[in-house]
């Protein structure tokens, strides 16, 4: 695919370009990886200024995102990577294989540290390091910042990606950006950065602890300024020209027995388990079957849910990490969507909420629900979302494209005051993607994808 560059992409490229130090907040869906791996591929085979490049990001994003996103993109073909992840026999390999482009998920940074001791190769011949979602160096205690922090001066340039950096306050940003200048602009010692910026708000006298701090009058401006010349926003509308709505597809792919049930599925119309079956009389029902398979989890012949994957849940789980702390709405099909997703995130520490009453509304566009479900069918007419957030996230399907624009509407639309994202997590080579030919074809009726259906039939 040929990329074409918006005007905000070109800036972004040529920012990392000229900057040895960069921190770029992008909102998602404006295509952060393809803008790095442009300016990438110009410092390689443009300028000869770098010739071996560690990327660091959240595993999926790792395993998945940067390899798909390298050959997407037609100006990408030269660029040669190698993913380091897996068991240590996998990533020693990996890391041992010629390539241009090393990606590491943050977990492995202290092996590879370890394995680059072991190798007596401590230079560490990385001239570039990316750090996909700056965010998750927040913690100066973790094992990630620490390794991070004795490689970062091996490396001629350095680039921290992330939507949100103060998720939690600008307590955040010391390590951030610490990371990225070993503590040039914001200090060396994160006491002093306290001390200088911040007055304790809630603390325990007698033993000495603070529990909280608010920030000093003015300090925030001063932060600001310190960090602004090696970084840049994606949200300022006076200074970009960005797109009203970003559209974008989280690719999941399904292992090969799961691919297996769903082809059985698919050519036979039954699948048959150990305790049960699932059927499905005609290709109506067949495309409801197939829908719920890509999305992980189908009804049996007596009602109850069989659980195939979890790719899904886990993409979901990426997508609001990268979201850092924004409001994020979740759109879904089927009942055990809603249940399994709520199960998922609030296993991981998240408190999902289901909008459908009045008081859900108010409570979302006044901020206070940071990850709410909707359904579809429930989105309605007129029902004002606008205020709470901007980021959609479609986790199932749906074939009718009067609900799919209605719910996209919820956020997009006339007084919302950010750049709506829409994320559509489809399951490759699965009616996930006949689904999404529909709704981009302006034609998807339910005739539409039992035709998609049956055209699969053998």
């Amino acid at each position: 695919m040929k990329f074409e560059p918006h005007e905000y992409q070109s800036y972004c490229i040529n920012y990392i370009e000229t900057h040895p130090i960069s921190v770029l907040l992008l909102d998602m869906g404006l295509g952060k990886t393809v803008i790095t791996l442009t300016a990438i591929r110009h410092l390689i085979f443009d300028t000869h200024e770098i010739s071996k490049v560690l990327v660091v990001a959240p595993l999926r994003v790792a395993r998945d995102t940067w390899p798909q996103e390298i050959g997407k993109w037609d100006h990408l073909k030269n660029l040669t990577f190698s993913v380091v992840v897996g068991d240590q026999k996998t990533r020693i390999a990996a890391a041992n294989k010629q390539a241009m482009v090393y990606i590491i998920n943050r977990e492995n940074i202290k092996w590879l540290v370890d394995y680059c001791h072991s190798q007596q190769k401590w230079n560490f011949d990385f001239d570039m390091i990316v750090l996909d979602e700056l965010s998750s160096f927040k913690n100066y205690r973790s094992q990630r910042f620490k390794y991070m922090k004795l490689i970062q001066p091996y490396a001629k340039r350095i680039v921290g990606l992330t939507g949100t950096p103060t998720s939690n306050g600008l307590m955040d940003l010391w390590a951030e950006i610490g990371i990225l200048d070993q503590g040039q602009r914001l200090g060396r010692y994160i006491g002093r950065y306290r001390e200088k910026y911040f007055i304790p708000l809630k603390e325990d006298p007698v033993r000495h602890i603070v529990y909280s701090y608010a920030i000093r009058p003015g300090a925030e401006e001063e932060i600001y300024s310190l960090i602004s010349d090696i970084t840049i926003s994606m949200r300022a509308k006076d200074y970009l020209k960005m797109p009203e709505c970003v559209s974008t597809t989280c690719e999941v792919q399904m292992d090969f027995d799961e691919w297996e049930m769903y082809e059985t599925l698919k050519d036979e119309l039954v699948l048959s388990l150990r305790d049960t079956s699932i059927n499905a009389s005609n290709a109506a029902a067949l495309s409801g079957k197939l829908l719920q398979m890509a999305n992980g989890a189908a009804y049996d012949s007596e009602g109850d849910i069989v659980e195939f994957h979890d790719r899904k849940l886990e993409a979901l789980e990426d997508l609001l990490e990268s979201a850092n702390g924004q409001n994020v709405m979740i759109a879904y099909w089927f009942r055990h969507d809603k249940d399994r997703i709520i199960k998922h995130l609030t296993k991981i520490g998240y408190k999902p909420r289901e909008i459908r009453t009045s008081v859900d509304i108010s409570d979302w566009n006044e901020g206070k629900i940071q990850v709410a479900l909707i359904h579809p069918a429930s989105a309605g007419h007129g029902l004002n979302l606008q205020q709470g957030g901007h980021i959609l996230i479609w986790f199932g399907l749906t074939w009718s494209l009067e609900l799919y624009q209605q719910t996209n509407a919820r956020l997009w639309r006339q007084g919302q005051e950010n750049v709506v994202t829409i994320c559509h997590i489809v399951c490759s080579n699965t009616i996930d993607e006949d689904v999404m030919d529909a709704l981009a074809g302006k034609n998807a009726t339910q005739e539409r994808l039992i035709s998609a259906v049956k055209a699969r039939l053998r």
